[in-house]
Formats: C-alpha cells, structure tokens, sequence
C-alpha cells in the first residue's frame, strides 16, 4: 500500500511538472508558475533544474528576497557553498527574515556546515536580539 501512494505521488509529482512546463512554453515569463516549478524539481531530486529555474526568477526579481532564499537553496543542494553563501546574505539584505525556518531547512544543511556561515549566522542573531 505504501508503494502504491510513493508511486501515486510521483505520478502526481510528474504530472505537475510536465503541466508547469507546458504553461512556461506559452508563457515563458509567468513567475509564479517558474516557483512551483522549481519546487517540484527540488521535491523530485532535480536540483540542476531546480537551480537553472531560481536563476531564471533571480533574473525576472533580483531583489526578491524569497526568490534569493530559494536560489541559495539550490547552490546549497548541489554542493556550491560559496554561491549559497553569498546569494543567502543577498537573501537576507533584501529582507528575507525567517531565521527560524532557515535555521531547520533541510536544503541549507550543506550550508549550515560551512564555518563563514555559522558565524554570519551567529552574529546576525545578536544583532537581530539587540534590537528587540
């Protein structure tokens, strides 16, 4: 039984992926459609096009700090640590302020293990304690 779900939920996975690039084809600058899209690709193990879809957004909303935070997701994801680096200090000068979730975000994990990150870390959660 367990099978069948994984199996209905890729079905599922596969069909969202295929429906989101069709609606691309028409509309190739639909943002919304490109955000899902790289998220069912990171959700299926297709980081390199996850990753080629947040630096298409990144380009359509630079400064978009959502858009940052995912794309440092993706440089995470495939082992770029000094991009995922620098794009999620990026992420966070644009406002992107949830440092709880990017605390336990399983995408960042290869992240969160490199030293210049911890200590970016550390000292943005004085800094953002200060100020309460």
């Amino acid at each position: 039984m367990a099978e069948k779900r994984k199996t209905k939920k890729q079905d599922d996975i596969d069909f969202e992926i295929r429906f989101m690039e069709s609606l691309l084809e028409k509309i190739p600058g639909f943002t919304e459609a490109l955000v899902v899209l790289g998220d069912l690709y990171t959700k299926k193990g297709l980081f390199q096009e996850g990753l080629a879809v947040d630096e298409r957004l990144s380009c359509l909303r630079p400064h978009d700090p959502i858009v940052l935070y995912n794309l440092a997701c993706s440089y995470s994801l495939i082992g770029d640590i000094d991009r995922s680096f620098s794009t999620i200090k990026k992420a966070i000068e644009s406002g992107y302020d949830d440092f709880g979730y990017l605390k336990i975000d399983g995408d960042l994990s290869n992240l969160r293990q490199d030293a210049r990150f911890r200590e970016y870390f550390s000292n943005l959660r004085k800094k953002t304690s200060d100020k309460t």
